[in-house]
């Protein structure tokens, strides 16, 4: 029996044994190829000699020394090496071991940036819904995954909400993409209005929305406009990069698509790629000085922040992104993989939409195509879905709730950028094997 208290007590999971490059294979030696990274993590695969060697030396030195002590070279040299590639005027990094902490400390920071400066009453903060911001308690009322929420609510700070670029469901009869951006993107504006407009200090949102969604991207110019009534109304932007950054969209920074910088940056996942547990808040040198000059003491930590061995995973993970080049495979993988999911689902009755950037797609399965209608939540078709690939050698990321956090499935693929042309074909077929089955044993096959 068990001692470990798992995610869901009721699943029976393989044993993860090894790795293989975009392969995780099992006790029992069943291959499955990761086409989702488990969640957007792993993009360098498994089995990354490079980044597994940089730990192993690192652990030789130094295993760990408390950033309350000591710094470190691993830390030091990482942290230079994302500012000299970071957008807009990014200047300082905060390590931390994953994505909720990274926007539990943007969150303080963008708090105690206005009390150091002199403005207190700057205390709201606005973020989306339909977006999902991590797990602690203040990422998790940052974030409007209202399923993930609802448990929890008494407990959550309270946070202010807009509408999702969500142009799939959102866009009105007669209206362009674009005209459609502004118009939510202009919520922001009238949000900011109602709660006061020297009270905001921050709005959150994510570039492309990962697991809620299913890699909505927003429509262009959405971001311009939200950057300009930011800085109209000197409310910090945070963007959480956290699943949809460092090289998953094609570019380090997912905002680069966009032609906006942000104020506070959040980013883990695809930082240690899954060899070590890292994450990173990244701030602007303004926010910093305000910081260094006032108090000198950020008031916040955790115990692991800044972890050594870490650091080394991080280096040598954007060693690999950055100098051998594989952030620049993304984008002609992902537009190949695209076309495959085109090719193989883009006139399924049951598929209404395939979107996404880079090796960061979803597929949004619709009870009815011509009217968007989903299908019942009680048919849970999501884990239907997970079970089959799962039974097909496949990893991939079915969520429910993709509309309003009830109703609504999509299927969000996050594949290593290590992969070949066969394994895009190996994708394709066992994912539509797997959707068939799932839609049988719902009902509608």
């Amino acid at each position: 029996m068990s001692h470990v208290f798992p995610r869901h007590t009721k699943a029976k999971l393989p044993v993860a044994s090894h790795g293989d490059g975009a392969y995780i294979v099992d006790s029992d030696g069943k291959r499955y190829l990761d086409a989702c990274g488990g969640a957007a993590v792993s993009c360098l695969g498994h089995s990354d000699a490079a980044v597994t060697d940089a730990v192993r030396s690192q652990m030789d030195s130094i295993a760990f020394a408390h950033t309350g002590f000591f710094t470190s070279p691993p830390a030091e040299a990482l942290a230079e090496k994302l500012i000299a590639l970071a957008p807009g005027d990014l200047d300082r990094v905060y390590f931390v071991s994953g994505g909720s902490e990274a926007v539990e400390a943007s969150l303080k920071l963008a708090r105690q940036y206005f009390v150091e400066i002199g403005q207190p009453q700057r205390k709201h903060i606005i973020a989306r819904w339909q977006s999902y911001h991590g797990n602690t308690l203040g990422a998790l009322a940052a974030g409007g995954n209202r399923w993930r929420r609802a448990q929890f609510e008494p407990l959550l700070v309270d946070m202010a909400h807009i509408d999702p670029c969500f142009v799939y469901r959102g866009q009105e009869e007669g209206e362009s993409e674009f005209d459609y951006g502004q118009r939510v993107a202009n919520q922001l504006e009238t949000e900011i209005q109602r709660l006061g407009v020297d009270s905001v200090a921050a709005f959150v949102a994510e570039p492309v929305v990962g697991a809620t969604l299913g890699a909505v991207p927003a429509v262009e110019g959405y971001f311009k406009r939200i950057r300009e009534i930011c800085d109209q109304y000197g409310v910090l932007l945070i963007l959480d990069e956290v699943m949809c950054g460092m090289g998953r969209t094609g570019t380090l920074f997912a905002c680069d698509h966009d032609g906006v910088a942000p104020d506070i940056l959040c980013i883990a996942k695809g930082l240690g790629a899954g060899y070590q547990p890292i994450g990173a808040m990244l701030c602007t040198g303004a926010i910093y000085d305000a910081i260094e000059q006032g108090s000198g003491l950020f008031q916040h930590g955790h115990t692991y922040i800044g972890h050594p061995a870490a650091c080394a995973a991080g280096g040598a993970v954007l060693t690999r992104l950055i100098d051998d080049g594989l952030v620049e495979r993304v984008t002609p993988l992902g537009e190949a993989l695209h076309t495959r999911l085109e090719a193989r689902f883009g006139q399924h009755p049951h598929v209404g939409d395939i979107r996404g950037r880079g090796l960061f797609r979803g597929l949004e399965l619709v009870k009815d195509r011509e009217t968007k209608t989903p299908f019942d939540p009680g048919h849970k078709l999501h884990a239907k879905v997970k079970q089959a690939a799962m039974n097909e050698g496949l990893m991939c990321y079915p969520m429910g709730g993709t509309l309003d956090g009830q109703r609504g499935d999509h299927i969000l693929l996050a594949p290593p950028f290590i992969l070949e042309d066969a394994q895009l074909d190996e994708i394709t077929d066992k994912l539509d094997r797997a959707v068939t089955t799932a839609l049988a044993q719902a009902g509608a096959a």
